[in-house]
């Protein structure tokens, strides 16, 4: 069974049966359910939603389905075409749309495809919104227009440049200062839609860019999540055409992973950290990530007498935190960038921007720049139960084991102590609990979540 109700929105493979993989009705169905959970809690007649997709070979299908059912609904249909997630975020409060969807598995393989939810400010929807428009899927309680009260159909061409400009016209995004540097950019975009945008916008900052996988066919020439084991080829080029810099999308162009003039990992978890550093020098205030990301930015934030805090694991908590605090920004571990002064949504576009100004100004190499921040090393570790076992009451033995130290029960059970943190989840599908460690040291993260294990086990 590969098709994923989730409060954010609907994922799958495509092909197979019904309800069990990304089928033609499965799409069909959750793009009723959201048009109409948007016409049911909006006090207006016409209602319009824009739509935008990845590359994905799925894509053209994907988008033709919940265009039609759209329109068949009433509702007006903006459609961008090829696209990135933040750049349909910036464009529905930009075109004053009633919402969005989003066509992407995001990393997922080619094989996965999805609609991701946006209300009127081009943010996900909230996880209660979510919960509604899956028992409307549920329900299957349509009613689709007559032929005179069909949704209408509009393209446009300009998102790309709406969305660049904006960036450039950020207080913070220093345009002359990168471009007296004339830096040389070697961008691996997956062969999907950052192929499109990054060089639109690299170009308008004076880079020269190098083409790595910029062709936005589809077919992922590697594992589309932006890790160090599936970038060799980028590191190699990144060495042999004397770059400044490389730079690593996803497909839907909201994560950002970056790479030193050497070839050498940047480190996904800290690019959030740099750019943080570059904001919170000129800016005090919040930084936010999840409680599964390094403490690296914690301590950033402190060298700026800035505060850190950490939210529930997930893009919407991170937002919601980031909204309460006010935040100068925010993000994830796993390079996504969510700069409030633009919009609420991870987005690598803004990110690259900002990381080369960051970089202009410190007048450093990337390596340079990366040696100056402290070094932490993560874990991923999992330990499997059997079903009676109830984790809930394991994470709570956990809590109290631990009593003496700073311990969150934000989401799960996360120890921070002294010189290392562990964070437990439990699996919502599954009797696993998840153990992310980060040390000062691999072999230290890996034997702290070993130590866990152990403790886990004596415990039950």
């Amino acid at each position: 069974m590969s098709l994923i109700k989730s409060i954010s929105g609907i994922r799958g493979t495509i092909g197979g049966k019904i309800n069990d993989n990304l089928t033609p009705l499965d799409v069909v169905k959750f793009a009723s359910a959201f048009g109409t959970w948007l016409q049911n809690n909006k006090n207006k007649k016409d209602l319009t939603l824009i739509i935008g997709r990845d590359a994905r070979i799925s894509g053209q299908m994907v988008s033709s389905l919940v265009t039609a059912t759209l329109q068949g609904l009433g509702i007006n249909v903006v459609d961008l075409g090829l696209s990135t997630t933040p750049t349909v975020e910036v464009m529905v409060p930009e075109l004053n749309a009633d919402g969005g969807i989003i066509l992407t598995a995001s990393h997922n393989p080619k094989q996965w495809n999805a609609l991701k939810l946006l209300n009127e400010k081009g943010e996900f929807i909230s996880g209660e919104n979510g919960a509604e428009v899956l028992a409307l899927a549920e329900s299957e309680d349509f009613n689709y227009a007559e032929v005179d009260d069909l949704g209408k159909y509009e393209t446009r061409d300009d998102a790309f440049d709406i969305h660049i400009q904006q960036i450039l016209d950020l207080p913070m995004i220093d345009v002359e200062a990168i471009k007296a540097k004339n830096f040389k950019v070697v961008l691996d975009a997956v062969n999907s839609t950052g192929g499109i945008a990054i060089p639109m916008l690299l170009d308008k900052l004076g880079c020269e860019t190098i083409k790595l996988y910029c062709e936005p066919t589809g077919h992922f020439p590697h594992n589309p999540e932006p890790l160090k084991e599936h970038l060799g080829d980028i590191c190699e080029l990144v060495k042999k055409e004397n770059a400044d810099l490389g730079v690593v999308v996803d497909p839907d162009v909201d994560r950002l992973a970056l790479i030193d003039e050497k070839g050498e990992m940047f480190g996904e978890e800290y690019t959030l950290v740099a750019v943080a550093d570059y904001l919170l020098k000129h800016k005090k205030g919040a930084a936010i990530s999840n409680l599964s990301s390094s403490r690296a930015l914690r301590d950033v934030a402190n060298a700026h007498d800035s505060e850190y805090f950490a939210s529930a694991v997930g893009e919407v908590n991170v937002v919601t935190l980031m909204k309460e605090k006010n935040a100068v920004i925010g993000g994830e571990g796993n390079g996504g960038i969510i700069y409030p002064e633009l919009h609420y949504g991870r987005d690598s576009l803004v990110g690259v921007a900002l990381f080369l100004t960051h970089l202009a100004k410190e007048n450093k190499t990337v390596s340079e720049l990366r040696a100056g921040y402290p070094s932490y090393f993560m874990g991923k570790k999992k330990i499997e139960l059997t079903p009676e076992i109830d984790v809930d009451a394991i994470l709570s033995k956990m809590e109290k084991e631990y009593q003496n130290e700073d311990v969150s029960t934000v989401d799960g059970v996360k120890i921070d102590f002294e010189n290392n943190w562990v964070h437990l989840r439990k699996s919502n599908t599954e009797p696993i609990i998840r153990i992310y460690t980060e040390a000062k040291s691999q072999e230290e993260a890996d034997q702290l979540g070993d130590d866990i294990i152990a403790k886990i086990k004596s415990l039950i």
